[in-house]
C-alpha cells in the first residue's frame, strides 16, 4: 500500500517507520525543515509508564478552579470565547470521579507498556543514541499530606503491573545523591526503575533519516493544506512546498493523520470531529556547570508537577499546562512567569549545578513551548476514521514520547489488517473488525465511531 503520513513530531515518524517495517510505501509530510521541530521538539524526555495517569480525577475540579488564581499554577485554565474549549473542558468534568479514572488507567498503562516494548525493539534494531538514561524515574514530595497518598497512586500503578513504590527520603537519596542540597525539604518519594529517558527530538530525528533511508519520500517544509474529500473518502492530499511555492496533490490507500493539536481543524475541514484541544506545555534546557553533582536519574517534582532529565551536558525542566488556544508565544508576562518559576526551581534544588542565569545577567537557557494534544479522557485516538482511507494518531496529551513508539506500531498493525497485542479501544475500530484484512475495512462506507 502507499500511505501518507500527515506530520513528522514522534507519533508520524514512529507510525512512518513500522509501516515501512511491513513493506508500505511510505510518504513523510511536515511544514518544518526536519521532523520534532514543534511539539516533540523540547519535552520532559521522560519515558513515563508509572505515571500514565489520566489529568481528569475526582480532585481535578477543585485544584483546577485554585489554580486559576496562580500564573505558576500547574495547570492553568485560560478561558477563552471558544466553544471548542469549553465542550472540551465539560467531557473532561465527565471524567472526573472514580470509574472514570481507573478505566482510563487501565487503558493509559496498557498503551504504555505496549509503547515501551516497542521503543526498545526499534532502539536495539537501530542503534539509535539519544542521550538514553535507563535508571528509572523518582518522584520527590515535600508536603506531608501529599507523601501520604503516594501510597495509594502506586498501589493503582502496581495493580496494572508497574513496579511504582513508595521510598523513604533516605532511600530516595541513596538512588539520586543529587538531591542531597534539597534533602531537608524532601518528605519522601516514589521510584519506578522500569521508566527511563531521552532526548525525543534526537531520537525522532534520527528515526526519520533511517525512514528516508529505507525508501520513505519525506517531504518536509511542506504545508498541509487541505484534505480533499467526497464525503465518503479521502482522494487525496494537498500541499504547498513552502520554499518553492508550488503545490501538488498527493494521492495515496491511506492517509494519517498526526499532526498533534492541528489535528481536530485539520480533521473537522472534511467533517470528523475530535476531541483533541491544545495544552500549552513549558520547557528549559541549561547548561551544566558541575556536571558530576548533576541527576542522572529522571525526576518529577510534586509540587510544581514538573519534570527534571539530563541530557548528556544539559538539563532538561519541563511542565505546566495553559489550556488557552493555539498561543505559542514566549514573550507575553505569563509566559515569562512560567518559565521563570521552571529555572527558579532548578537553582532550588540543585543550586550552582546548571547555569540558570538569565540571558541579562550572561546566561543561555532555551526556553520553549508547545502545545500537548489532550483528550479529556487523556486516551489518545489511534484509529480510523469516518471517512475511507483516513487515519488518525494523535491526542496523546503530555505522553507523546512515553506512547509514542507503541502509538505508531500499533496504527502501522491495524493498517497492515493485523490486531495490536494489547487491549485498547482503538478510535472507529471494533473488535471484530480489529483482525478483517485492510482492503475490506478500506471499502467499509461508514465504520462506528470510537470503540
Amino acid at each position: 500500500m502507499q500511505v501518507t503520513v500527515l506530520g513528522a513530531g514522534i507519533i508520524g515518524v514512529s507510525t512512518a517507520w513500522h509501516l515501512l517495517q511491513r513493506g508500505h510505501e511510505v510518504t513523510l509530510v511536515d511544514r518544518q525543515t526536519d521532523a520534532a521541530l514543534e511539539t516533540s521538539f523540547a519535552n520532559a524526555a521522560q519515558i513515563s509508564v508509572s505515571y500514565c495517569e489520566p489529568w481528569a480525577n475526582k480532585d481535578a475540579p477543585l485544584k483546577t478552579l485554585k489554580w486559576m488564581f496562580s500564573d505558576e499554577s500547574p495547570l492553568l485554565f485560560r478561558p477563552q470565547l471558544d466553544w471548542a474549549q469549553w465542550r472540551w473542558g465539560l467531557q473532561f468534568l465527565a471524567q472526573c470521579n472514580d470509574a472514570a479514572f481507573e478505566r482510563n488507567v487501565a487503558q493509559l498503562v496498557a498503551l504504555g507498556s505496549y509503547s515501551h516494548a516497542a521503543l526498545k525493539a526499534v532502539v536495539a534494531d537501530t542503534g539509535i543514541e539519544y542521550h538514553r538514561l535507563e535508571r528509572g524515574i523518582a518522584h520527590y514530595y515535600t508536603d506531608q499530606k501529599s507523601f501520604d497518598g503516594a501510597a495509594e497512586a502506586a498501589a493503582v500503578m502496581q495493580r496494572f503491573g508497574v513496579k511504582r513504590r513508595v521510598v523513604s527520603r533516605s532511600e530516595l537519596l541513596t538512588i539520586e545523591p543529587a538531591l542531597r542540597a534539597f534533602a531537608d525539604r524532601i518528605v519522601g518519594g516514589t521510584y519506578t526503575q522500569s521508566d527511563e529517558s531521552g532526548d525525543a527530538r534526537t531520537f525522532t530525528q534520527k528515526l526519520a533519516s533511517l525512514c528516508g533511508q529505507r525508501g520513505a519520500r519525506l517531504m518536509f517544509g511542506h504545508d498541509i493544506e487541505r484534505l480533499d474529500s467526497d464525503g465518503r473518502e479521502i482522494r487525496e492530499v494537498r500541499v504547498r512546498d513552502r520554499h518553492s511555492g508550488q503545490a501538488r496533490a498527493l494521492k495515496a490507500d491511506a492517509f494519517v493523520v498526526a499532526c498533534g493539536s492541528y489535528s481536530t481543524p485539520l480533521l473537522k475541514s472534511v467533517g470528523v470531529d475530535v476531541p483533541i484541544y491544545p495544552g500549552k506545555g513549558y520547557s528549559a534546557t541549561l547548561p551544566l556547570l558541575k556536571p558530576e553533582q548533576a541527576p542522572s536519574v529522571s525526576m518529577i517534582d510534586d509540587q510544581l508537577k514538573i519534570a527534571v532529565s539530563r541530557l548528556g551536558n544539559q538539563l532538561r525542566v519541563a511542565g505546566t499546562i495553559e489550556l488557552g488556544g493555539f498561543d505559542l508565544s514566549l514573550d507575553t508576562p505569563l509566559a515569562k512567569k512560567r518559565c521563570e518559576m521552571l529555572v527558579r526551581r532548578i537553582e532550588q534544588v540543585f543550586p550552582g549545578v546548571a547555569d540558570t542565569r538569565t540571558p541579562e545577567q550572561g546566561g543561555d537557557p532555551q526556553f520553549w513551548c508547545g502545545l500537548r494534544p489532550a483528550t479529556p479522557t487523556n486516551i489518545p485516538l489511534i484509529g480510523r476514521t469516518k471517512l475511507r482511507k483516513l487515519w488518525i494518531n494523535a491526542g496523546h496529551g503530555t505522553l507523546g514520547w512515553t506512547h509514542g513508539a507503541g502509538s505508531g506500531k500499533a496504527l502501522a498493525e491495524l493498517i497492515h489488517g493485523e490486531q495490536p497485542a494489547m487491549d485498547f479501544g482503538f478510535y472507529g475500530m471494533p473488535s471484530a473488525a480489529q483482525t478483517a484484512p485492510v482492503s475490506t475495512r478500506l471499502r467499509v462506507a461508514q465504520p462506528p465511531g470510537q470503540a
